[in-house]
């Protein structure tokens, strides 16, 4: 469905309000604001507001998503909290399988060797 210039309108001023509210910073709204304003249709709004969470902008809860998703109804910040401890859970399991294989002098290496690979493997694949 094609924007209106009120509907573009109203994703900036959501723009503004997660500026306001800390969850972007200058350059990144500067960049969605630009494409907020290129934006011909609907479709087009969905990956800039994807990470964000409540206010969304209206023509995105007024038609479905294209992959008939429900939006997240989580706490506000569900997904970043998730991101930040996938990121963090690696090189935690790094640091924690090296600290253990120097202090068992190498004996242990094949206990933490498979579930390490699963956690890289599984870890890289969700990027």
């Amino acid at each position: 469905m094609r924007l209106s210039d009120d509907e573009r309108q109203d994703a900036l001023d959501v723009l503004t309000e997660h500026v306001r509210t800390g969850r972007l910073d200058v350059e990144e709204y500067g960049t969605r604001s630009a494409k907020v304003t290129a934006a011909k249709r609907v479709s087009d709004l969905l990956p800039l507001f994807d990470d964000l969470p409540s206010p969304r902008p209206s023509a995105l809860l007024t038609t479905a998503r294209p992959d008939s998703a429900p939006v997240p109804s989580g706490p506000a910040g569900s997904s970043a909290l998730s991101r930040w401890a996938l990121r963090s859970a690696v090189p935690i399991a790094v640091v924690l399988a090296i600290a253990v294989f120097i202090l068992s002098r190498g004996r242990l290496i094949l206990v933490f060797a498979l579930p390490l690979a699963v956690l890289l493997i599984t870890g890289w694949r969700r990027r």
